[in-house]
């Protein structure tokens, strides 16, 4: 014992003895004969005790000496090194600690005396005190009273006693008695002198001989067998149930396990150093013991490590040559004792200070593995990614499913930098045809902040993030806990965004993640680079191949064909019919030669060559190219976009001149008919995709394939020289009308009408406003799909003859279906259509609806509506004749030939079909 401690020992011992005597005089103490007190042999043992066992048993019978009648009675004293209350009294002599609820948890909380009339079931003390259970009798009371350090409110020892109520005797003798165990319970702590109820402290040659044993047998490589052996050790010196080694992170922001006792877990067991309570470990350097955490913190750890929690004790393995704290070591569990004491602290310091050079080589031969490891899986991984770069949509799902294995997340998503937009297109390995293209702004959100600034983002808790938009999460039900973030690079320009969510084998991505996420965005960035640049080259050849092929069909124009129509004044539209401004009128009956000069009329009857300032060679030019760029297919020809435009044209004319509409967007809406279907190939989306042709290469990532190559083909022929109708528009209105034409021929997809249906109906239930930016698009739309299928709309000979020409076509691509080996729908399967059944239900579903709509925002397209609902008639009419008659045939076209009793003005339609075209022959 040092000089100080000999000096305080002496002090504290004079200090206590001063007391006792003040105490044996009449006024202080009220003892009537001091002398023969046994209270004061109490006071006396516990000035000289330095054995904390002892303590315990001095103090108990001071407290019979103290209170009348006790019949049960126990002391909880604070052992220093658990820093619990803890007595060996209680039923069966079992070490229990001091209860936190009922009264005990009253005693805890308020620090003063606690008396009550009797213990409750669902106090802890119940299981304790036999004599106290139920209600007492008025003379008995169950005691609860606090020994506090001198001059603070530390408890140091809990008195709890059944004896009778407290008389001002009682009450004297039990507030010496508290002062005594005081005096004595500090003068041991500050000495030192609690011995821990071991005496392996007394025989360190033992601990010496044991380690120099452990020492000899670590000479392991792995991190998870040399665990397993300082584990073992651990356990047999502190009498630990278990104990398991939480090693620091690189970054010292997490700790984790992977043994614990003998069990090898399959995955690591982490926690989040700043957040939990072993940051007084790892940070301050501090020994931490279950008392020092809550119960909430108990049942988690517990929990985590799938043990039950009785006591515990970490301690911090310091690495002497950082100074650092590189691991902490657990013991988990006490047996037979009710707690770890000072001697187990020092024994697992005293393992660590030899084995800490060895634990540290091995943890850091540890990393280089996983480093290799890495290294390895990195060029799998970019193996993987350089065989994709023929399609961008499959190496982007390789991407994002190489992201996730390597980081262990739970979500990916991938945005691309498109000038100042992220463009999402992939979603958890899934390409943007499940979930849709996402665009937004490229400063907005996480991804923006990491698109701007070009640096990693690793969150740890996104939902405190001021970046974080939490709206999906609470829409879609999924919680994102963590976010790593990473830019893609080209050299120094960041190409895209890489968003990895929910680390899956930990609480969040760590700073290897993050080392992991930029050694792999480089490879990401030279792939998508290289596979956007491959996709340009492939583009570029089909798209020379296309030409060439258009090349290939189409003859050019030469001069002597244009001069007739520039030597030719352009006529009325009456000359070429006198009812070609109604709304009944069919203008397939004009001559084929006749169609661009009508054309052209058009243009002139709608004033748009003068508005616009069209040249009439150029005009004349681009009709002449249009009309050969469409093929001769039995359908979706030159008439085809001939009836379309002059429908557009009747709309013009009978409907108020379109005053809903902008004078541009009327001009786009005439331009975009007359080349809705350029280069038709008489097959529609689903066959060029299936059949893998040039078009689907080039326009099946974007949807709407024959759309989109009919938009292209219309700017083919307006960037041929001589061609282009709209060179006299000003900068603002030639982007816009291209803009136009592109919204208006793609809306001709009906897969597009379909999608946009609801937004047409209710428009048209609620009432089209001009000043309504999307009512225009959406009106747009609606008389494009209109003029598409005007033929509906026509008298029932020349309905049913599109028809004829319709399923011609369609069962052209059937047959092309069946010879390559393709699903051959049923409309398309001229041995199983039944034509009137389909063309009701087209005329329901799809016709129908389009012209009821118009006729609600046009109130003038009323005959329309008539027309269709008169066509209908009769095709219900032909196919209950069909029914009856049981008509069959291996060739379903055979039914246009067929003769039905319901046609009866059949012959009169035709006569007047004939006086109608013999008319503009002559005319």
């Amino acid at each position: 014992m040092s000089i100080s401690h000999l000096i305080t020992s002496l002090f504290s011992y004079f200090r206590d003895t001063a007391a006792y005597l003040i105490g044996r005089k009449g006024g202080t103490s009220g003892f009537d004969d001091a002398a023969d007190d046994p209270l004061q042999n109490v006071f006396i043992a516990l000035t000289r005790e330095t054995d904390l066992r002892e303590v315990f048993s001095i103090a108990q019978n001071g407290l019979e000496f103290s209170l009348t009648n006790m019949t049960q009675g126990m002391v909880y004293i604070l052992e220093p090194w658990s820093h619990q209350l803890t007595s060996c009294d209680g039923l069966a002599g079992v070490c229990h600690t001091l209860p936190w609820t009922g009264l005990a948890g009253r005693l805890r909380e308020d620090r003063t005396r606690v008396e009550s009339c009797g213990v409750h079931e669902e106090d802890p003390l119940w299981g304790l005190l036999e004599t106290a259970r139920g209600t007492l009798s008025n003379k008995r009371t169950v005691l609860c009273s606090p020994v506090l350090e001198f001059g603070s409110d530390r408890l140091l020892c809990a008195l709890v006693a059944v004896c009778d109520t407290l008389s001002s005797e009682n009450e004297k003798r039990l507030n010496l008695l508290e002062r005594h165990i005081s005096a004595c319970l500090s003068r041991m702590q500050r000495t030192n002198s609690c011995p821990s109820g071991k005496d392996d402290l007394e025989d360190m040659n033992k601990y010496n001989e044991n380690i120099l044993e452990l020492c000899a047998d670590l000479h392991d490589n792995d991190s998870i067998s040399l665990q397993l052996k300082l584990i073992k050790y651990l356990e047999k010196q502190t009498q630990a149930e278990f104990c398991t080694l939480f090693v620091v992170s690189e970054d010292r922001t997490e700790l984790f396990t992977q043994v614990i006792g003998k069990r090898v877990l399959k995955e690591q067991v982490k926690f989040i150093i700043p957040l939990t309570y072993f940051n007084t470990v790892v940070m301050e350097k501090k020994v931490l013991t279950d008392q020092d955490i809550s119960e909430d913190d108990k049942r988690t750890f517990a929990e985590r490590l799938e043990v039950s929690l009785h006591n515990l004790l970490c301690v911090p393995v310091v690495n002497n040559a950082t100074s650092e704290v590189i691991a902490v070591a657990c013991a988990i569990n006490k047996q037979r004792a009710s707690s770890f004491s000072p001697v187990d602290i020092k024994v697992i310091r005293h393992c660590f200070r030899y084995t800490v050079p060895v634990l540290t080589s091995t943890l850091t031969l540890q990393i280089e593995r996983e480093l290799k490891q890495d290294t390895q899986s990195m060029l799998q991984v970019a193996k993987n990614l350089f065989t994709h770069l023929d399609d961008v949509s499959d190496l982007l799902r390789e991407i994002m499913q190489e992201a996730r294995n390597l980081t262990h997340a739970e979500r990916c998503s991938l945005f691309l930098v498109e000038n100042d937009e992220l463009v999402a297109k992939v979603f958890d390995g899934h390409t943007s045809g499940d979930a849709g293209e996402v665009r937004i702004p490229i400063t907005q959100g996480i991804a923006g902040h990491v698109a701007t600034t070009g640096e990693i983002l690793n969150i740890t808790d996104v939902y405190s993030h001021p970046l974080f938009y939490r709206g999906v999460d609470d829409s879609t039900g999924f919680r994102t806990r963590s976010i790593l973030c990473f830019p893609i690079r080209d050299g120094s320009k960041v190409v895209g965004i890489a968003e990895l969510c929910n680390k899956l084998n930990g609480l969040h991505f760590t700073k290897h993640d993050e080392d992991v996420a930029a050694a792999f965005s480089i490879y990401c960035g030279i792939s998508i680079v290289h596979g956007l640049l491959y996709k340009k080259m492939t583009d570029a050849q089909y798209r020379s191949a296309l030409a060439n092929e258009l090349m290939m069909y189409h003859m050019k124009i030469v001069e002597d064909e244009l001069l007739p129509l520039q030597k030719q004044t352009i006529p009325k539209p009456t000359h070429f019919h006198p009812q070609v401004a109604e709304l009944t009128y069919s203008p397939r009956g004009i001559p084929d030669g006749d169609t661009i000069l009508a054309v052209l009329s058009m243009f002139e009857d709608m004033g748009m060559i003068n508005r616009w300032r069209i040249d009439k060679a150029t005009l004349a030019r681009f009709t002449m190219l249009v009309k050969r760029g469409y093929r001769d297919t039995p359908y979706h020809n030159w008439y085809h976009a001939f009836t379309v435009g002059h429908f557009c044209f009747l709309l013009y004319k009978n409907l108020s001149q379109l005053e809903m509409l902008d004078e541009i967007e009327v001009f786009a809406l005439f331009v975009s008919c007359i080349c809705h279907d350029l280069d038709h190939r008489g097959t529609n989306n689903s066959f060029q995709v299936h059949s893998k042709s040039v078009l689907a290469a080039l326009y099946s990532s974007e949807g709407s394939v024959m759309e989109r190559h009919h938009f292209a083909q219309a700017m083919c022929i307006l960037n041929t020289e001589g061609c282009n109708i709209f060179e006299n528009l000003s900068r603002k209105d030639y982007q816009k009308v291209l803009d136009l034409m592109q919204d208006i021929i793609l809306a001709t997809d009906l897969a597009h009408h379909l999608r946009i249906i609801t937004d047409l109906k209710k428009m048209a239930r609620t009432g089209y406003r001009k000043d309504n930016t999307s009512h225009h698009q959406l009106l747009l739309c609606l008389l494009m799909t209109s003029c598409d299928l005007s033929d509906q709309t026509k008298n029932w000979l020349t309905t049913k003859k599109i028809a004829e020409l319709i399923y011609r076509e369609f069962f052209t691509q059937g047959d092309l279906e069946k010879a390559m080996g393709l699903e051959t729908p049923e409309m398309f399967d001229r041995e199983k259509a039944f034509i009137p059944e389909l063309q009701i239900n087209f005329l329901e579903h799809i016709a129908q609806p389009v012209f009821q709509i118009l006729n609600d925002i046009f109130p003038r397209a009323g005959p329309l509506v008539e027309a269709i609902e008169c066509n209908k008639m009769m095709w219900n009419k032909l196919r209950r004749e069909s029914l009856e008659r049981r008509l069959s045939s291996t060739n379903s076209l055979d039914f246009f030939h067929v003769k039905f009793s319901a046609e009866p003005a059949q012959d009169r339609l035709s006569e007047e079909s004939e006086t109608d075209s013999n008319q503009n022959r002559n005319g």
